[in-house]
């Protein structure tokens, strides 16, 4: 599907397309991060209006690059970091991370440099809470050479400099099809900054790191203890969130298609329930992949892939943590592969990479229920949505 050619649909109109028009006060910039084996070209950066919920289809700024599948804002937006997901067979076979600067009167894109990551199919990268290193997940969709973490400093202006540390993991090797070899899913530090988790899908495990650049600037992460928590065999890490508080932990688990909670205090997590997104469907319902919470912590959206596609909505439990379920609602397309709530809080964006299309639905900030579907904007294989916010 990736090899249809879209994007002159997407030029020519959409579902509620409007034309070019001025900034206005409920407007947005949206960055689409995309696959590019068909027509997507890279990164779209375009205009969205959050008092309707529309994406202008005429995007602002067409930015060429292989693979952007995952797009990291640094706090200040000053910065756009981006994995360039290359790998063995694609027509960049180098894994690479990119650096942009954002102006910040227009939001264009300027590239500043670019690096290798120093593996295959790099998938994740997240920024260290001070802003100055980068951590990549190399995911390596190959046994051999596996996957990886990897550490960039980032320099004066956003410059990434080249890979200082890489870490890698022993496998589970419980699944003989994807679990015979490291496959790093994604990064991400604690609201601290002081611990670092990486979530290893062929492993079955969160590694956790003590990120001190200055007492070992050279090898800025060293394991933590524990170094990892043991997750139930076979269910392949995905993706962590913390809770606004920093007192709980979510962890996508993609091939058992379950969300762990966790307590969290002082680099350590402590598992306090299990919630199972597909319970007793076929496997070809289980990939669990995106997660994210609303801005008032009251409501966990999770997207679940495979012959499911569907968006499930969570109450969060303040106290402890834990989820009820309130709804699941089709993502009326394939594969969404990542989401994100607009800054309104009104809208919701999927990126239904298979299906080739963002969906817009509606969100009721109140119960935190998903609503009817307002665009279907075709684009070849999007991968990744992150706003920009105004200055």
């Amino acid at each position: 599907m990736r090899g249809r050619n879209l994007w002159p649909l997407l030029i020519a109109g959409s579902v509620g397309a409007m034309g070019v028009q001025a900034a206005l006060a409920d407007d947005y910039q949206l960055l689409v991060g995309s696959y590019t084996a068909g027509q997507s070209q890279g990164i779209y950066r375009l205009n969205f209006d959050s008092s309707t919920g529309q994406i202008n289809a005429r995007p602002l700024q067409v930015v060429q690059s292989e693979n952007p599948s995952w797009l990291t804002v640094s706090k200040d937006q000053r910065y756009l970091f981006v994995v360039n997901e290359n790998g063995p067979g694609q027509k960049d076979p180098v894994g690479r991370v990119s650096s942009y600067a954002i102006d910040s009167k227009t939001h264009e894109l300027s590239l500043i440099n670019q690096v290798q990551s120093l593996g295959n199919e790099p998938t994740h990268s997240s920024l260290s809470g001070d802003g100055r290193h980068l951590f990549v997940s190399n995911y390596s969709v190959a046994e051999d050479p596996g996957g990886t973490l990897a550490v960039l400093p980032v320099g004066a202006e956003g410059k990434l400099e080249n890979v200082e540390q890489m870490s890698s993991h022993p496998a589970s090797r419980v699944n003989p099809e994807r679990q015979m070899s490291a496959h790093v899913h994604s990064t991400v530090s604690s609201p601290d900054g002081r611990y670092v988790f990486s979530n290893d899908l062929g492993a079955d495990k969160v590694f956790v790191y003590l990120f001190d650049p200055k007492a070992n600037p050279d090898l800025p992460l060293t394991p933590a203890t524990p170094a990892s928590v043991q997750l139930p065999p076979g269910s392949g890490p995905r993706h962590l969130l913390f809770s606004a508080d920093g007192k709980h932990v979510w962890l996508t688990m993609e091939m058992s298609a379950q969300v762990a909670v966790f307590d969290y205090q002082n680099g350590k997590l402590e598992q306090t329930q299990l919630v199972d997104l597909a319970a007793g469907q076929p496997a070809s319902d289980k990939a669990a992949a995106a997660l994210h919470a609303s801005a008032d912590g009251k409501f966990l959206y999770v997207s679940n892939r495979g012959t499911a596609n569907q968006l499930l909505v969570f109450a969060i439990d303040p106290a402890t943590g834990h989820l009820k379920e309130l709804q699941r609602r089709s993502v009326e397309g394939d594969h969404p592969r990542e989401f994100s709530l607009d800054p309104s809080g009104k809208f919701v964006l999927i990126a239904n990479q298979k299906s080739n299309q963002v969906v817009v639905v509606e969100r009721d900030a109140k119960t935190g229920l998903l609503g009817k579907t307002v665009q279907k904007l075709p684009m070849d294989a999007p991968s990744d949505l992150k706003f920009l916010l105004r200055q």
